[in-house]
């Protein structure tokens, strides 16, 4: 189901799905948790309860953090060391992430609390459900999660708001965290042992920013494909690239697709017929578009196989396994496996935004594209035309570059060199969805350049290429000379980033993926 269609999502620990963390985060799906998970918390909870009663040293119960592990705490201050923990460590930096991260770490962090392995009351998980369903958002810094240990300061500020701290914004307001709560209905909590910790250590703020962009990453790979086929009607290009025995016999898969999807754009256009034998070949931006687009799905493929196991991960430290009676000490806190796929997501989608920045120029430039003029302007000279929108996805395109640098390969010991290597797997996160948001800009000035290349063309598109450009025309008018063209780009990144595109094509074409 698309995440817009669904309307409740049951948290097990077990079986949340990307559609699922979208239709939450972003249309607002309500949240349940299943009996089993109640009943899973409640037995992992009274395994902390003996090991307090028994008294031996178990790390992050009745022990300091970090460095400070050996320092025995006592039954009267275990709760009070939870609380500190979640204040003293909420100390980010930054812009607020938006209020759909939010809602989608809040989403993870209970799903990953209901396998039952990190010693919390069912009550604290339950009323992360209730401001989820409630539209109660705590106010997190975007800056200051070093990805292992996991995500502790924006994890921090996200479990302030249960304990009454910090600040959330409720019904469009942003107000301290016990205010929402009392608007809300919903109780707030003193913790008690292991519950801060439980809160807070875990991968859910790199989990949540990488899975929205990961969904919007696999919709830019279909939009490429799409503006590619249009720029294809645009610049009269040839079809023979894309037989299907060429990329038989170098069978990626994300290749297969992506010839596949551009003969069934294409087909039985009057325009591409019409220009057949006028060139021996295309340039790479056209002709190779299987092979990038595809390696780009490739590698998004990678990352949705990363990232549904971590959506069903447990990474808390120290975790309880109430059945055998034991509390270990592991590392799944860290980050890497996602650092690592983040990192690779932001250098896939920005090779689409780079090739896309090419396939524009070739319309712009009157000396590429095959008989266009200068710059898509029907009077070149006193007017511009569309040459500033090439200049406009250059910019992102290099920035993109930047951007792409891994942020993985980096580290930087912490809590007195305890934790000596770190993902910073929140960096890489954070960096892909710029990327992904550059992209969709760019992907968006493209089709916009290429509207205008056929109605300049004045010949016949294809019958699919006809109602993707009225779509387009619907929302931006030809350019017969200069005008302000920043409601017209702002009105392309609206469509782009809605999924019109993509519901008409598959509409018309149901071959399509």
């Amino acid at each position: 189901m698309h995440p817009e269609q669904i309307q409740h999502v049951t948290l097990t620990g077990y079986s949340l799905t990307l559609n699922e963390v979208i239709a939450v985060a972003r249309y607002r799906a309500k949240v349940r948790i299943a009996d089993k998970a109640i009943a899973a918390m409640e037995a992992s909870r009274n395994a902390v309860e003996q090991i307090l009663d028994f008294g031996q040293p178990v790390y992050g119960i009745n022990t300091g953090f970090g460095s400070l592990a050996n320092v025995q705490i006592t039954r009267e201050q275990a709760g009070q060391l939870q609380t500190n923990l979640i204040l003293s460590h909420a100390v980010g930096c930054g812009d607020p992430f938006p209020n759909e991260v939010v809602r989608a770490m809040m989403l993870l962090r209970a799903n990953a609390l209901c396998q039952g392995y990190s010693g919390i009351r069912p009550l604290l998980v339950q009323n992360f459900v209730k401001m989820l369903n409630a539209g109660v958002h705590p106010v997190v810094p975007e800056k200051g999660s070093l990805g292992a240990s996991g995500d502790l300061a924006p994890l921090s500020h996200m479990a302030l708001v249960l304990l009454g701290h910090g600040e959330a914004e409720y019904e469009g307001q942003v107000m301290p965290g016990q205010a929402a709560m009392d608007k809300a209905g919903i109780g707030t909590q003193l913790l008690l042992a292991k519950e801060g910790l439980a809160l807070i250590n875990g991968t859910q703020a790199m989990g949540a920013v990488g899975a929205l962009a990961l969904y919007d990453a696999e919709r830019i790979s279909q939009l490429g494909d799409i503006a590619a086929g249009f720029t294809m009607e645009a610049l009269l290009g040839r079809l023979d690239a894309f037989d299907q025995r060429v990329h038989a016999i170098r069978p990626h898969k994300g290749q297969q697709t992506v010839a596949a999807n551009l003969r069934a754009l294409c087909a039985d256009s009057p325009m591409i017929h019409a220009a057949e034998g006028l060139r021996v070949q295309d340039a790479y931006s056209l002709r190779c578009v299987p092979q990038v687009h595809g390696a780009v799905r490739d590698a998004l493929a990678h990352v949705r196989g990363v990232l549904e196991i971590e959506l069903n991960a447990v990474t808390d430290n120290p975790l309880i396994f109430a059945e055998d009676r034991d509390v270990i000490s592991g590392g799944n806190f860290h980050g890497e496996p996602l650092a690592l796929a983040l990192d690779y997501l932001g250098i896939a989608v920005a090779e689409l935004a780079n090739i896309s920045e090419r396939r524009l120029e070739r319309m712009v430039n009157h000396q590429l594209s095959n008989g266009l003029p200068p710059f898509l302007s029907k009077a070149p000279g006193v007017n511009s035309g569309m040459m500033i929108i090439q200049y406009t996805a250059a910019s992102m395109v290099s920035e993109n570059k930047v951007l792409a640098h891994p942020a993985s390969v980096d580290s930087i010991p912490s809590s007195a060199n305890q934790e000596d290597h770190v993902s910073m797997g929140t960096t890489a996160a954070r960096k892909a969805r710029l990327i992904v948001e550059n992209c969709f800009s760019v992907l968006a000035l493209e089709f916009y350049a290429a509207a205008q290349a056929i109605d300049l063309r004045e010949g016949e598109p294809n019958a699919y290429h006809k109602a993707l450009h009225q779509l387009i025309r619907s929302k931006v008018a030809f350019i017969d000379e200069d005008r302000e063209l920043r409601p017209d780009v702002n009105a392309m990144n609206v469509l782009i980033r809605e999924n019109d595109l993509i519901r008409l094509t598959q509409e018309l074409i149901a071959e399509f993926r």
